[in-house]
């Protein structure tokens, strides 16, 4: 009889348990959406986490995404750029991905796109003609990892090869701007003559030399097509004649002393100030100059600095007026992502890649690889100088883009060897040796 009384007091409780459990998931039903269909679950991570109008644009078309859609449960992370990289990594390892999620342009994506954890986002782009036929030419390069399939769009532009100049110290000392290899030596000497530093540079982390200067360089010498296939081994090597001329040119700007005494010393902020302060006539950086200018420098300051692009080299195989660089991260989707969250991850990406959120982007002070109108009064004077240059201007790879990460830094080192009276030839054997060891089977 105890028993019994017992047993019947366990399937009381039991019964009143489920009962319970029933009443909060249809209560959370009905508080998810207006006609008790529980909310679909998206995740996003992405490394916009910082205090800059970049980051706070980004995060605002995210948080719009949400307000607009209450059949969404949105977990949205925001993951400082240190750790993001290695975050992504850990839970790729465990194929556990989020369903939308920031993804850099070159081998991360690639990577990601070999393992099968990405699948493309073709279709909102065709289903938004009008936005996707705004990128600039070669936008998607970096995503399309199969022919017609594209698996992101790039919420920014790496344009790392533009000359800046202090217009005021060209007309105060009569020097001409370079639109020709040989003007460019000539304004040098000219600089150097008033002592004025013609070129400020600080190539203390060594990427610095390689990205801003001998990719642009090297490419009026030696043509794009004929760099993808040194870098892959393919039909050319880097101690061919051409890349040696490239090299030489480089060479050239060190032996009439265009750069200032420590440069491998100093670091790319240094330079920069030391450029705004009027200390040199010439800077030849990326898009991050204008983002770093437009924080710590004022418009007193940036309105007599003008922008171009480097002169072309005489008999160059590549084209006159470009910039190197390339498209920047952008958004990607899950593998794993499927039916009604595949949708909505879609349109998440839409509104946060979409026109509005590229021409916010732009008026943040940061370059995008998108055609779009800004407004002028809300950007420095120097970013709508340079936003407008770009913007029309053919863009061509960027070294470190393309090689090994040990024929990189073999590059980076070697413009610093070359910088203190190093072998040209010598660098270059040990870019291709290096280049042929990653190229190997």
């Amino acid at each position: 009889m105890k028993t019994t009384r017992k047993l019947g007091i366990v399937l009381l409780l039991m019964t009143m348990l489920l009962a319970a459990c029933g009443s909060g998931e249809s209560g959370k039903q009905a508080e998810g959406s207006a006609d008790g269909q529980k909310k679909v679950k998206l995740t996003i991570w992405h490394n916009f986490a910082g205090d800059d109008l970049r980051a706070k644009s980004v995060r605002s078309f995210i948080e719009q995404f949400a307000k607009d859609h209450p059949e969404v449960e949105l977990d949205a992370q925001a993951i400082p750029p240190d750790g993001y990289r290695q975050r992504l990594s850990t839970v790729a390892a465990a194929n556990e991905m989020p369903d939308v999620f920031f993804v850099y342009a070159g081998s991360q994506s690639s990577e990601l796109y070999q393992a099968k954890l990405l699948q493309p986002i073709t279709e909102v782009l065709d289903a938004h003609s009008d936005w996707k036929d705004k990128f600039l030419p070669g936008a998607f390069e970096p995503y399309e990892f199969e022919q017609g399939q594209i698996y992101s769009a790039p919420l920014g532009m790496s344009a790392t090869s533009i000359l800046y100049y202090n217009k005021a110290l060209f007309e105060k000392n009569n020097v001409k701007v370079p639109t020709t290899w040989d003007e460019m030596i000539t304004a040098v000497s000219a600089f150097n003559a008033k002592g004025i530093t013609p070129i400020a540079l600080g190539n203390k982390a060594p990427w610095v030399a390689q990205s801003t200067i001998l990719g642009s360089l090297a490419d009026r010498v030696t043509g794009t097509e004929w760099f993808k296939n040194a870098a892959a081994q393919k039909g050319a090597k880097f101690t061919d004649p051409e890349f040696i001329q490239a090299l030489g040119h480089f060479k050239e700007l060190v032996d009439h002393k265009a750069f200032q005494d420590g440069a491998n010393s100093i670091d790319n902020t240094q330079a920069e100030q030391y450029f705004i302060q009027g200390n040199a006539a010439m800077m030849i950086s990326g898009a991050w100059t204008l983002t770093n200018l437009a924080a710590s420098s004022t418009e007193d300051q940036m309105k007599d600095i003008e922008v171009t692009v480097l002169p072309p080299i005489p008999g160059g195989k590549g084209k006159a007026g470009t910039i190197s660089g390339g498209a920047g991260g952008g958004l990607a989707l899950s593998s794993r992502t499927e039916g009604k969250a595949r949708e909505l991850a879609l349109e998440l990406i839409y509104a946060v890649s979409g026109p509005d959120a590229q021409k916010a982007i732009a008026e943040s002070n940061s370059m995008v690889m998108y055609d779009t109108d800004i407004d002028k009064s809300k950007v420095t004077s120097l970013y709508y100088k340079a936003f407008n240059l770009v913007k029309s201007t053919e863009v061509t790879p960027v070294y470190d883009a393309y090689l090994s990460a040990e024929a990189a830094e073999v590059i980076n080192n070697g413009l610093q060897e070359i910088m203190m009276g190093g072998s040209v030839e010598g660098v270059a054997q040990k870019l291709q040796d290096a280049q042929a060891r990653s190229a190997a089977p």
